[in-house]
Parts: structure tokens; C-alpha cells; sequence
């Protein structure tokens, strides 16, 4: 939680001073005219330390408008804020100028909102709230950042603060923008009685900061671009052994109707998407490869990491459907893994799971194991250490299956040992 210095120090500064569903809609109906893209891809062959990072760029631009005293007046700065013996980067809300009332004493209540307002003013955007206490429940967006808080009661009939006052601090990281990039917001502060919420003062300023995280305008145009390019490297998993099976074609079919077609799609929007991916099949069985690096690559630049792994876990279960998985699957599966910039020890556990080894057609034990050409001696020693602990330890599981892979993977383990002491040997 942000801390609340509002009381304290208003009363302190006055004493010395005397004082998505249209847009997911939209976007939506918007992903089957991508899958032409698709068409075009296989017809052609193919948070931490922010305040720091962005002054270090020049990337930050902090512009004040003149100071009215006698009206309230607004102003954003960057900040630490510490909590839970972590240290966040965060926004600062700052407020100077006067505050009238209707009586002495007055209880007050503490209001803060946020618009994207890089596109100009007729264009604005609300800033979401990753979090859903600091939403706009009751208003028109209910996604909308909305901060309320307690602020005390004011000592004064006008309250006068005459230096700039911090009033609360908001975490960079509770806020979602529209889109990547360079973005200029635009906070408007206001301070409403608590007993009916009539506003009494009221400020606006603007602040100019690097957004470096995919907007939530990003991640729904990217995510329909992002799941076209799943659908192609998952084809391209299936035709990796030479050969499309019904069974993988019908995985893939039905997890593209599941990621692009609203569950109200017309008959239309299906007979395109059928369309789409009957020739996607076409040219993979005709013998054709599309460029899977290149997709990657892609994917890397518009799609979060949780999307990557969403990806490489379609591919793993369209490898498994068959009931075997060859090499030249497996080979594929761990080029894209790399090339999609996931951590390869997640990824290993995840094939682990999906394609367990007595589903491999051939055993090669240093995919299997996660043994690498960069380990020294040393290091595989260690790594196979704690892979017979790991395995070791379930041969005794209740399930037969798990006891099954374990016992294969015990034998597997067994055999690098035996394979790298000899190495060590004679080298």
C-alpha cells in the first residue's frame, strides 16, 4: 500500500504556511482479416531500476504548469517506494495552492485519475489498474485507474499550503497504458467533502515517462498477430518428421477456433478461418518449410513471455498427439524454445510432462537430461546428481506412470554417467 502522508502534512504545510468490450469486439473481428497474413507467410516461404533507466536516457520530462496559490495545483515526480523490503519505482503526487471549503474542519476525501492522453485530448485513453481496489468499479471503464483515499480534515475554512506537499505515491508497476513507448498522461487530482462528496478543489498536470511494457491496446492486437504465428510454428512441429497426422491437424484446428473465433461467430467468420487453414495445410504437406527463426523472432518482439510459454506448450502437445515424438520434432521443439527466449530449465520441465521419455523415438540423453555443450565436467556431474534425486525420488509414486518415466529416466541417468566418466578418462 502507498503511504498516506495526506493528514500529517497538509496540517503541517497549512499551520506553517497559515495557510476492453467494444475494443476486444473490435479487435476480434479484426483477427480473421490477419489470417491472411498467414496465407501471405506460407504462400511467400517464409521493472526494475525505472526511474534510473529512463533519466539515464533523457527520457523523462517533468513540466509544471505556473503555480496559482490561491488554487490548487498539481505535480507528479518519480520516486522509491519501499515495501516489503523491496524497493519500487513510483510516482509521486504533489499538491500546493488552496483548498476552500465550506466549514472548518471539514473531512476530506482524496481523489486521483489518470488518461493517456499522448494521441491529444479527443483521443484520450484511460490508464487501467492492474489492481481491482484501485479500479473504477462504479464508473463508465471499470478497468480505469482510480485512487481514493481518506485525507483527514482540512484545519481551515481555506486551506493554504504553501509548498509543494507529496500526498500519496503510486506504483509505476499497479498502472497498465494503452501502448508501449513514450507516453504522456495527464492526472487530474481532486479533493471532495467526505460527507457528500462534493468536489472542492481540483488540479490537473501532465507528466511525460518511457513506458517499457507491452499496453493493454499492445497485447490485444499483438495477441490475434501472436496466435496466427502459433498456429504456423505449430504446423511446423507437425510437418518437422516429414508427415501431417489427422490427429495433429485436428489439435491445431481446434485451438485455432478456440484463440481467434468469438464462441457468437458467424458461419462466415468460421468457413474463413477453415479456408485459411486448409491451405496452411496444403502447403505443408505439398513438402513446403516456412522460416521458423524468423516467426520467433517475431513473437519475441510483440508477445509476452507467458504467451511464449502458451506457444511452445500448443507445439508440445500437437508433438505428442501422435502417441510418439521423433527427433527431428524434439530438435525443432528445443530451436524454438531458445529462439522464443524462454528459460530452458522451465521448458525442459514442461516437455518432461507432455512428452514423457517413453514417448521418444529415439533417447538422445542430453536433451532428455539438459545437458549442454557449455557445461564443463564438473557441472554435468552436478547436474546429474540432481537429476537422480529428483527421479529417485519418484519410484516409489503412487501413480504407475510416474514410476514408469521415473525408472527410464534413472536408466538414462546411468548412462551419461557412464558415457562422461569415460570421457573424463580418456580425455
Amino acid at each position: 500500500m502507498s503511504k498516506f502522508l495526506i493528514p500529517v502534512s497538509i496540517m503541517l504545510a497549512a499551520s506553517v504556511g497559515l495557510l476492453f468490450p467494444g475494443i476486444i469486439g473490435r479487435l476480434r473481428n479484426k483477427a480473421l482479416e490477419y489470417w491472411s497474413k498467414l496465407l501471405e507467410l506460407v504462400d511467400g516461404n517464409i521493472f526494475k531500476d525505472l526511474t534510473n533507466q529512463q533519466r539515464k536516457f533523457g527520457r523523462i520530462k517533468e513540466s509544471y504548469q505556473p503555480v496559482n496559490i490561491r488554487a490548487l495545483n498539481c505535480r507528479i515526480q518519480w520516486t522509491k517506494l519501499e515495501e516489503e523490503n523491496s524497493i519500487y519505482d513510483a510516482l509521486s503526487i504533489e499538491i500546493c495552492g488552496s483548498i476552500h471549503a465550506p466549514n472548518d474542519n471539514c473531512d476530506t476525501t482524496l481523489q486521483i485519475s489518470i488518461m493517456d492522453v499522448t494521441d491529444g485530448a479527443a483521443n484520450a485513453k484511460v490508464v487501467q489498474s492492474r489492481l481491482p481496489q484501485w479500479s473504477s468499479q462504479n464508473g463508465p471503464d471499470p478497468s480505469a485507474f482510480s485512487f481514493n483515499a481518506r485525507l483527514g480534515k482540512l484545519p481551515n475554512r481555506v486551506t493554504t499550503l504553501s509548498d509543494w506537499t507529496s500526498i500519496t505515491q503510486i506504483r509505476f508497476d499497479w498502472l497498465m497504458f494503452p501502448r508501449k513507448g513514450k507516453r504522456q498522461l495527464q492526472f487530474t487530482t481532486s479533493i471532495m467533502s467526505a460527507e457528500d462528496n462534493q468536489q472542492l478543489a481540483r488540479a490537473q498536470c501532465e507528466f511525460t515517462c518511457e513506458n517499457p511494457f507491452f499496453g493493454y491496446t499492445d497485447l490485444l492486437e499483438n495477441g490475434e498477430r501472436t496466435n496466427i504465428l502459433a498456429v504456423a510454428l505449430a504446423f511446423a512441429v507437425s510437418a518437422a518428421d516429414n508427415e501431417l497426422y489427422d490427429c495433429e491437424i485436428e489439435l491445431i484446428k481446434n485451438w485455432a477456433r478456440d484463440n481467434v473465433l468469438e464462441s457468437s461467430a458467424s458461419d462466415t467468420d468460421e468457413r474463413k478461418l477453415d479456408k485459411a487453414l486448409e491451405k496452411t495445410i496444403a502447403f505443408f504437406r505439398a513438402g513446403n518449410n516456412i522460416d521458423t527463426y524468423k516467426i520467433c523472432d517475431e513473437i519475441v518482439t510483440i508477445a509476452p513471455v507467458a504467451q511464449r510459454y502458451d506457444i511452445l506448450e500448443l507445439c508440445l502437445y500437437v508433438a505428442q498427439s501422435k502417441g510418439s515424438v521423433t527427433t527431428e520434432e524434439i530438435t525443432l521443439l528445443k530451436n524454438m524454445a531458445e529462439w522464443l527466449g524462454v528459460d530452458s530449465e522451465k521448458f525442459r520441465i514442461m516437455m518432461e510432462k507432455v512428452l514423457p521419455v517413453d514417448m521418444h523415438q529415439v533417447k538422445n540423453v542430453e536433451i532428455i537430461l539438459g545437458i549442454t555443450s557449455d557445461m564443463s565436467k564438473e557441472r554435468v556431474r552436478k547436474h546429474l546428481n540432481k537429476e537422480y534425486s529428483k527421479w529417485n525420488s519418484r519410484v516409489t509414486n503412487a501413480d504407475p506412470d510416474i514410476q514408469n518415466q521415473a525408472d527410464q529416466m534413472l536408466k538414462l541417468i546411468a548412462e551419461a554417467r557412464s558415457q562422461y566418466t569415460i570421457q573424463a578418462l580418456t580425455s
